[in-house]
């Protein structure tokens, strides 16, 4: 990532929380992988839900616009 780009999704993600929707998941030997988007901004990023109980975690950073 530009440090103009770093910048832009610093201000991105301060403006308003985040919705994510799920676009697609799958199932792994750690749990279920779903790419998710943000229904306001388009921002995306993938997450782990190891257990169907449990809440999904984010395994990378916020990217695109």
């Amino acid at each position: 990532m530009t440090d103009s780009a770093t910048e832009e999704s610093r201000r991105t993600n301060a403006t308003h929380e985040h919705g994510w929707l799920t676009e697609s998941s799958h199932q792994t030997s750690e749990g279920r992988v779903l790419y998710v988007r943000c229904a306001q901004c388009g921002v995306r990023r993938v997450d782990l839900q190891p257990h169907p109980l449990l809440p999904p975690r984010s395994l990378s950073r916020v990217q695109g616009r």
